[in-house]
C-alpha cells in the first residue's frame, strides 16, 4: 500500500519575493516560507528557542534571524546557526506548481 502526501496551496510565487519571508498556515500550523534566490523553504514559524515568530525575522541568504532573541536558523536545513546549540527548526518541503506555493498537510 502506497501513501501519498496531500499538498495545499498557500499562495503564489509572487507573494514571497526573493529575500523575503511570509507567514502561511496549513491546518492550524504556522510556517515561515522563505524565498532564497527563487528557491522556497518552509520552517516552523515558532522559533525552537523560545517561540518567537520567525516569519517576522530578517532573512540574509539562507539564514533567518528570530526577531525576539537573535537566534539564527538555516531555512534549507533547519539547523541552528547561532548560538550553535545543535537545535533544529522543524521544516517541510515547499512545492511550486503553476506559480502556486504548496505545503504538505501533516
Amino acid at each position: 500500500m502506497s501513501t501519498t502526501t496531500e499538498y495545499v496551496t498557500v499562495g503564489h510565487v509572487d507573494d514571497v519575493p526573493p529575500g523575503q519571508v511570509r507567514l502561511v498556515v496549513v491546518d492550524g500550523r504556522a510556517w515561515a516560507v522563505a524565498n532564497v534566490d527563487g528557491s522556497f523553504f518552509a520552517v516552523d514559524n515558532n522559533c525552537p528557542h523560545n517561540g518567537g515568530p520567525l516569519a517576522k525575522g530578517a532573512l540574509e541568504g539562507r539564514v533567518l534571524t528570530c526577531p525576539w532573541h537573535g537566534w539564527r536558523w538555516d531555512v534549507a536545513s533547519g539547523a541552528n546557526c547561532w548560538p550553535g546549540a545543535g537545535w533544529r527548526a522543524p521544516r517541510v518541503p515547499v512545492r511550486v506548481v503553476d506559480d502556486c506555493l504548496q505545503l504538505p498537510r501533516l
